[in-house]
């Protein structure tokens, strides 16, 4: 398994380390393919309200955005399956972790876990999706709390 963590803002302050650990530990709870690749990108504000414009039509930032390859299949020969990208704006996590009175980290790995379920597959478009989705983020945060 592998991800890819990388940043576009200068400098970087946050150890993009932890998302590393963080979203394969998410990949392995989910029992994903150890060919299974995986990219997530930290963004500033104005790159983020771009992509969210761009691909999703709103006009103002948003804290996570998820994009899952078309057909996550491995092209053959053990080739890696691409899963896709999950983007993360942290000024944007920031501002709701503030509003919602936990830490800066607790908000970056929960939008990070969020992130990579929507590319698993996961939704909240009905009641019943997200409930079952903010059940599974809350299961897989409290688990990887539990390492330690």
């Amino acid at each position: 398994m592998r991800v890819s963590v990388t940043s576009h803002r200068e400098p970087e302050v946050l150890r993009l380390d932890a998302f590393e650990r963080l979203a394969m530990f998410v990949l392995r709870m989910e029992e994903v393919p150890d060919q299974a690749e995986l990219s997530v990108a930290v963004v500033t504000v104005e790159e983020m309200a771009h992509l969210h414009e761009q691909y999703r039509g709103v006009e103002e930032p948003t804290n996570v955005l998820s994009f899952s390859c078309d057909d996550p299949c491995p092209a053959g020969g053990g080739d890696p399956i691409a899963l896709g990208d999950v983007i993360v704006a942290p000024e944007i996590a920031e501002r709701t972790a503030a509003e919602a009175g936990e830490t800066v980290e607790t908000e970056l790995n929960l939008l990070l876990v969020h992130g990579i379920l929507h590319i698993l597959g996961y939704d909240h478009s009905a009641d019943e999706d997200a409930r079952v989705m903010e059940e599974r983020v809350a299961v897989l945060l409290e688990a990887y709390a539990d390492l330690g």
